[in-house]
């Protein structure tokens, strides 16, 4: 995970940082940062996941070029990269560059890892911000699946096969509290998703498979009464892995107050462990399969969403629809019902709206603590690395790049020329202003 500043496109020495470098994620500055953060883990055996968007090419730019300082092999590296930028016009809001620029990172990072590093995954298409911004379950099944189909259409018409780039593809989605309700979701997204892409892009059995992971819901944890957190990260753990998550995060009791201590984070990765280890629900593929209200709901969740996917058609598509408010406005009229629910009762929240007792105030017995003088190395590193590296080179790369973007980049896209800079030791900053020339900036006012 990455500070705000790195996720943005600014270096940790920018006024636009103050504040915010390493509080939420580590800053990442150069490929020297990169090498820092991957010492000790074995690129060719251990795969790495990274949540990053708008500046995700040039992160795995600085991943491919410390696995080739390493002499690792680049179809030898395997892991995750976030690159979802549609969810972030919807959802998050860590954007840098307008929509369609951004898209078109969005492809090229994804042609240079089918191409060169066949064992990464160049996507995955997330629910997960959306359903903590409040949407429903069958809401967070057809925004997802929408913006996957409209990846899968912009990556085909850029000559990229659908059996060679679906494959790749992988998803994220929320564990919410109705245990019954997500176990539905994840089985009517998978059986949804291969429908579509065998309907609209002909995909083979590997292009249909819906691969994904889950993440408990962080929107869900109550400041109130935090240790009950943990009863609601096993029981929404419990969903991911009866609805079939390949991969899972459990979070921890007490990141409602902050970032998770040390102790809680331990607590969340025993919840996970006594699930598959002890529970035996992990022994057998879909295990609540044939149960008739399991079957029924996946059936509604799978129902409501193919309506959601045909509204967001109308509008002229996913990427229309994130462009003109209409999928913002469809989860914040959701999440205005939900709240509205537990203002009112009906929706319980133990410990905040029913069983308060003892929950007059927050008193968490321990909070994690950021170190403050963090920054201050962290800008004093990056200052001597700018004056250590060849700056006429990096200049030069900058250049260049700013070129390919602005007039045209060749059927490579642009990753060569983002690895060429990361390659000089020119900063994510840098390497986003450059971009930024030739792109511009969004603008949320302007669809």
């Amino acid at each position: 995970a990455f500070d705000l500043p790195t996720q943005i496109g600014y270096d940790s020495d920018d006024p636009r940082a103050e504040g915010e470098v390493g509080k939420v994620g580590v800053p990442v500055n150069s490929l020297r940062d990169m090498e820092t953060v991957l010492d000790g883990i074995p690129l060719d055996r251990v795969t790495v996941s990274m949540t990053i968007n708008a500046t995700a090419p040039i992160l795995v730019a600085m991943v491919a070029a410390a696995a080739t300082r390493r002499g690792v092999p680049l179809d030898r590296v395997g892991g995750t990269v976030q690159n979802d930028l549609l969810k972030e016009f919807v959802a998050r809001n860590t954007w840098r560059f307008p929509v369609e620029p951004s898209l078109r990172l969005t492809t090229d990072l994804v042609r240079f890892c089918v191409e060169r590093m066949p064992r990464f995954n160049p996507i995955s298409v997330s629910g997960y911000h959306m359903r903590e911004a409040g949407c429903t379950a069958a809401q967070e099944v057809a925004f997802t699946l929408g913006h996957g189909l409209a990846y899968l259409e912009r990556f085909t018409r850029a000559g990229l096969p659908v059996d060679r780039v679906a494959p790749r593809m992988s998803f994220f989605f929320a564990a919410q509290m109705d245990l019954i309700e997500e176990v539905a979701k994840f089985r009517a997204a998978r059986r949804l998703w291969a429908r579509l892409v065998r309907e609209r892009f002909r995909g083979d059995d590997a292009s249909c498979r819906l691969r994904f992971h889950a993440q408990t819901a962080g929107v869900a944890l109550t400041s109130r009464q935090p240790e009950v957190n943990a009863v609601r990260v096993a029981l929404q753990a419990l969903a991911a892995v009866l609805g079939g998550t390949q991969s899972l995060h459990t979070n921890s009791r007490d990141e409602a107050l902050g970032l998770p201590t040390e102790e809680s984070v331990l607590l969340a990765l025993r919840t996970q462990q006594v699930i598959a280890e002890e529970s035996g629900v992990a022994d057998t593929v879909d295990p609540l399969g044939g149960a008739p209200f399991v079957e029924q709901e996946t059936d509604r969740v799978e129902e409501e969403a193919r309506a959601l996917l045909g509204e967001m058609d109308a509008e002229g598509g996913p990427v229309e629809a994130a462009r003109k408010g209409w999928t913002q406005t469809r989860i914040a009229e959701a999440a205005y019902r939900h709240q509205r629910a537990v203002e009112s009762g009906e929706t319980v929240v133990v410990g905040v709206n029913r069983y308060a007792e003892g929950a007059s105030g927050v008193v968490p017995a321990r909070t994690f603590r950021a170190d403050e003088g963090g920054r201050d190395a962290v800008v004093a590193d990056l200052a001597a690395r700018r004056a250590a590296r060849d700056g006429k080179k990096v200049d030069e790369t900058l250049f260049a790049l700013e070129l390919a973007a602005g007039w045209g980049s060749g059927p490579e896209g642009l990753m060569p020329s983002i690895l060429r800079a990361v390659e000089a030791e020119a900063t994510v900053g840098e390497i986003c202003r450059s971009l930024e020339k030739a792109f511009g900036t969004h603008d949320p006012a302007r669809p």
